[in-house]
């Protein structure tokens, strides 16, 4: 008596399919929120589409891979645009600003649009500037995917493949203090998690600000009391806005 064929994947579609599996679960491991989860996830199930795509056919694995790419050049992900009392610099703008009072400390991010996982940290980062910013201790961002000369300046890889986006550098008295991730003697970046939680614990932000709010004039006391205020004065003046 015959024994009818099981239904299902061949083994090396399923070996495929795990291996891919197992990389989303360490990718996972780093996301810090859920579309970072979510994002993943929809990655790495387009990449075992295209394989499954070109060793079924591979004119309908060029197809698909062409639609991917369609839709990742068309549909860009969106941009925070939530409140925040962060200072945008340029190329021209950032060594001034971080040289003009060398009593303010600042902490920086290097981002760049393209990057998910600066994406992701833009939030974060949104609510850190709105609850530690004062007279003494600002915030301020620079896409080094625009300013590639500043990367270079500031040693901080734009590499598609890099693990160097995001990179925040704090600066005192004008002079990079630490930055995170770091990078080892053979110029990696060492795998560091960008959460409010690790941003206020490395960087010290409780101290920095009660350190911060006491050098502080008199005269800007008042505004250094309710820092979540100044945000929607920065946002009022322009200082917050995207277009620099």
């Amino acid at each position: 008596r015959g024994t009818s064929q099981q239904p299902g994947l061949p083994p090396r579609e399923v070996e495929i399919l795990m291996f891919l599996s197992a990389i989303v679960m360490m990718k996972n491991r780093r996301s810090i929120t859920v579309e970072q989860h979510i994002g993943n996830i929809f990655m790495f199930s387009k990449v075992a589409n295209a394989i499954l795509f070109f060793r079924l056919d591979i004119r309908m694995g060029l197809l698909y891979l062409t639609l991917c790419i369609v839709f990742l050049m068309t549909c860009k992900p969106p941009l925070y645009m939530g409140p925040e009392y962060i200072k945008y610099f340029s190329d021209k703008t950032i060594d001034e600003e971080l040289e003009r009072d060398k009593r303010v400390t600042w902490i920086v991010e290097f981002f760049a649009n393209w990057s998910s996982e600066c994406q992701s940290f833009a939030p974060i980062f949104a609510d850190l500037s709105l609850k530690y910013n004062c007279s003494g201790l600002h915030f301020g961002k620079v896409d080094v995917g625009r300013y590639t000369d500043v990367s270079t300046r500031y040693k901080v890889s734009t590499s598609p493949l890099t693990k160097q986006l995001p990179t925040l550098i704090l600066f005192q008295g004008g002079t990079e203090v630490m930055r995170r991730p770091q990078i080892d003697k053979k110029g990696r970046a060492v795998s560091w998690t960008f959460s409010e939680e690790n941003v206020i614990r490395e960087f010290n932000l409780n101290e920095l600000y009660q350190k911060a709010k006491k050098q502080a004039k008199p005269r800007d006391e008042g505004a250094e009391e309710a820092p979540e205020g100044q945000a929607a004065a920065g946002l009022a003046n322009g200082e917050t806005k995207k277009d620099k």
